[in-house]
């Protein structure tokens, strides 16, 4: 039998993108700030997140310039709608930097109400084309084994040294030790997240993930356009599938 979705509700969704996630050529997001905000109310979110890609993403990062612009907007967002708490955030760029691993400063996290982070390709200093290549089956084993050291360490860097909200789609674009990384999500409070656009968390790495008892985990749709705002099916499937438990994902409530 398939999931009774109704019994379930989504709270809030911190992973949104807008048209600031700006392509080379166009926009990587579809929406503006108010359309997501527009299509959260719509449905029945109590807050919504917008949290653009890092400055650091050589395809669609947002611009640092305009992050004055983006906060005013938030502002004036908030006054039109006080029905729904809205956040400004950012999804940083895992990287291996030797300093925060993030292509987010330090000195900038004062810019954001929370700071999200994930691994992806397009940035410079994340071994981007080995992962590509190892992705598309093009690495030896010896080379992947490698390439999982690698990311994690840099990934479990990235959570010690700054202050997550969430930890973006572990797992995707490369081979991630998810058990030492959700140690480290465990001892910081960081959220995992499962996401509905990305296969990860997959089932088999929340049920990894969940063993580590500290870990919360978050569902979140990685909305580039405003219609997928609020997406949480596909990952509630995944975590009911591995057998967490409702209360370990924070922004899902049973109803009825």
């Amino acid at each position: 039998m398939g999931t009774d979705y109704s019994k379930y509700r989504m709270t809030f969704d911190f992973h949104t993108h807008t048209t600031y996630s700006h392509g080379l050529i166009r926009p990587h997001g579809k929406g503006t700030m108010e359309e997501n905000v527009q299509a959260a109310i719509a449905c029945g979110l109590d807050a919504v997140a917008i949290s653009d890609h890092g400055p650091g993403h050589m395809f669609y990062g947002m611009d640092r310039k305009k992050i004055p612009e983006m906060k005013a907007e938030i502002e004036r967002l908030r006054k039109k709608y006080p029905q729904i708490r809205i956040w400004f955030s950012v999804e940083a760029n895992v990287i291996q930097n030797g300093g925060n691993c993030l292509d987010v400063r330090q000195s900038e996290f004062g810019d954001f109400d929370f700071v999200n982070a994930g691994y992806h390709y397009g940035i410079t200093r994340g071994y981007m084309i080995p992962n590509f290549l190892a992705g598309h089956g093009i690495a030896a084993p010896g080379m992947r084994k490698k390439l999982m050291d690698k990311n994690t360490a840099m990934t479990v860097d990235a959570v010690r040294r700054n202050r997550l909200k969430i930890l973006t789609h572990p797992g995707d674009k490369g081979d991630f030790d998810i058990e030492r990384i959700a140690r480290a999500c465990g001892e910081t409070g960081t959220w995992m997240e499962i996401s509905t656009w990305h296969s990860h968390l997959t089932v088999e790495e929340i049920r990894t993930a969940m063993k580590d008892e500290r870990v919360q985990f978050v569902i979140s749709s990685d909305a580039h356009t405003p219609d997928r705002v609020g997406s949480f099916r596909g990952g509630l499937d995944r975590a009911l599938e591995a057998g967490l438990p409702t209360e370990r994902i924070v922004n899902i409530e049973k109803v009825g």
